[in-house]
């Protein structure tokens, strides 16, 4: 029996086999009818699977490669998915990212690296684009976001990988204002609000807005990492579980955000850039 699925009617196919009897086939006949008709359930469903048989193999239940894996394996097999809409933000599924990021950071100019950095960040528009420079801990790699600029009305840490910090450091060698980090054409003002979109027209990325990348962010930790869901839900300020037990869990786990961000720079394939 495989363990670890069995609360989902989806999975019934393998619910009954045996670790090391699942194969390919019987993933993509459990995948396929959900693949565009209910694709969040599908790659949160794919990823628990994958875990699932990844952690047999390291206990001696099953050898071989897992059925289960994305990159190399089913992303082959399955047809691409459609983009993903989570309320009423599209967004680029996350398996698209690197490669938007490769195409990126080919493009010149501000607005393009505060793309980069909200999205290596996995943060809210204002929040970069309001940027200042008194906000920066650079030796220590930290952003402390005021509570003013943050949704939650709190003040939120976030933590700078390698290739935020290059961006930064670039920035501050062309002295443009001293105050805001990523400012518009005139050096006086942060970016507007279309200024981020505009980048994706450009781009011609269609069926994609700025705050959507958030969207993929979590669902490449959903599915890819084992980091726990509060780290994932913490890297994006969000408010979770109710008052009390919010109160009982006042840390904002910022090492494990800091191990999970590091992991997405990495996905994103600029984590060991400088």
């Amino acid at each position: 029996m495989c363990p670890g699925i069995t609360e989902t009617r989806n999975a019934a196919p393998i619910r009954k086999k045996a670790l090391d009897e699942i194969d390919t086939n019987d993933i993509l006949g459990i995948l396929e009818p959900l693949w565009q008709t209910k694709p969040e359930t599908a790659h949160r469903l794919r990823g628990r699977i994958e875990r699932v048989l990844n952690a047999a193999k390291v206990k001696g239940l099953r050898s071989g490669e897992n059925p289960a894996a994305w990159r190399g394996h089913l992303e082959l097999l399955l047809p691409k998915r459609a983009k993903l809409t989570r309320g009423h933000f599209a967004a680029l599924p996350y398996t698209d990212i690197p490669a938007f990021i490769r195409d990126l950071k080919r493009r010149e100019g501000l607005a393009a690296r505060a793309l980069e950095f909200l999205i290596l960040g996995a943060c809210r528009s204002g929040e970069v684009r309001h940027l200042q420079w008194s906000e920066l801990d650079m030796n220590a790699k930290i952003w402390t976001v005021p509570k003013e600029r943050m949704k939650a009305g709190r003040p939120h840490r976030v933590p700078l990988t390698d290739r935020m910090i290059a961006i930064l450091r670039e920035i501050e060698q062309m002295k443009l204002n001293e105050q805001y980090v990523f400012v518009g054409p005139n050096k006086h003002r942060p970016f507007s609000d279309a200024a981020l979109g505009v980048v994706l027209k450009r781009m011609k990325i269609e069926n994609c807005t700025v705050h959507g990348f958030r969207s993929s962010f979590r669902d490449w930790a959903g599915d890819n990492t084992s980091f726990p869901r509060e780290v994932a839900e913490a890297a994006l300020a969000h408010m979770v579980g109710d008052a009390t037990e919010r109160a009982y869990r006042r840390g904002d786990a910022f090492s494990k955000r800091r191990n999970l961000m590091e992991d997405w720079g990495e996905f994103c394939g600029v984590g060991q850039e400088s």
